[in-house]
């Protein structure tokens, strides 16, 4: 099977270049999309941001319906591990974004992490969208 080139991202109404974190972007946008029933029009795709004094770009932002951040998803290639660095990494952007949840995912395994009084609780089931409102 070939590859496609260009994979269309229906969150930046464009087609983008097919890379593997982009195909695990695009997969996860179905998940939210399909599965945790997010709006299309409350997700951004590759959300500028900045934080002390760097530029980043958080890969998925899931937003409430006042426009305000929810979610930040960092997506890795399927051979990247999902360790520290990459939680490291999604708590980084939250210094800007202060959501309420993160999830990290390599397009084989995911972790949803809801904030708790007492920091970051591990979530076994993926929350709707309404339930996350």
């Amino acid at each position: 099977m070939v590859q496609q080139e260009y994979i269309w991202d229906p969150l930046r109404k464009k087609s983008v270049r097919n890379t593997p974190e982009e195909a695990v972007r695009q997969w996860f946008i179905s998940v939210l999309h399909e599965g945790m029933h997010v709006p299309e029009h409350m997700m951004g795709s590759e959300v500028a941001l900045s934080h002390a004094g760097k530029e980043y770009r958080a890969d998925i932002v899931v937003y409430n319906r006042q426009a305000q951040p929810l979610m930040i998803v960092e997506c890795k290639r399927p051979e990247v591990t999902l360790d520290q660095t990459v939680v490291d990494q999604a708590l980084r952007y939250n210094n800007e974004l202060n959501v309420r949840y993160i999830a990290i995912t390599n397009g084989l395994k995911t972790f949803i992490f809801e904030r708790q009084a007492d920091g970051w609780q591990f979530m076994q089931n993926a929350p709707l969208w309404e339930e996350m409102l």
